[in-house]
């Protein structure tokens, strides 16, 4: 397994063990050893996956303290265009994005730590994309901001977007109350 970091502190490309054989193929998407050296979360508390069909934009959503918590996401079917948004006040990368292709083929996966927002494009019908999360989900603490309102140029001409995403707030009417970058 190797971790790489990217140009937002804390938040980290994770390229997995993998293995194939004639009865198909093996993937090592967390080990708790190495989690623990590059000082990320290890402690779980829930995990979800989204089947989505080609040119399907969910995000960019995260939740406000105290039910923040950091991701682990990995696609274990098809491809999709990750995106990151820091929403740290104090992170010199404030409202910058990261964006990595994470898909079956190339066996990325991102750890996403607290005070970031988190989307992805679907880039291929039928993509089952896995989030491990560090606190259980809170309909009180949800929420997002608007996938067109931070500079990422999505690349889809017309995406597919629920309406919930299509009605969150613009990124610069976000006041953050994340503080400390981890």
């Amino acid at each position: 397994m190797k971790i790489s970091p990217t140009k937002l502190k804390g938040v980290f490309v994770i390229e997995t063990d993998f293995s194939e054989d004639e009865r198909g193929s093996f993937s090592k998407t967390f080990h708790a050893d190495i989690f623990k050296k590059y000082k990320l979360s290890r402690n779980f508390k829930e995990s979800f996956f989204s089947i989505s069909n080609k040119n399907v934009i969910r995000g960019m959503h995260f939740h406000l303290p105290p039910r923040d918590h950091a991701k682990l996401i990995y696609v274990t079917h098809g491809a999709i265009l990750d995106v990151v948004l820091d929403l740290r006040k104090d992170s010199k990368t404030y409202g910058d994005y990261v964006s990595v292709e994470l898909s079956q083929k190339n066996h990325k996966g991102i750890y996403i730590p607290t005070g970031c927002a988190h989307g992805f494009l679907s880039l291929e019908d039928s993509t089952c994309t896995v989030y491990l999360q560090t606190s259980m989900y809170s309909k009180e603490h949800d929420t997002g901001v608007n996938i067109g309102s931070f500079g990422m140029k999505w690349g889809v001409k017309n995406p597919v977007i629920s309406k919930r995403d299509k009605g969150l707030m613009a990124f610069k009417d976000f006041v953050s109350p994340f503080n400390k970058t981890k």
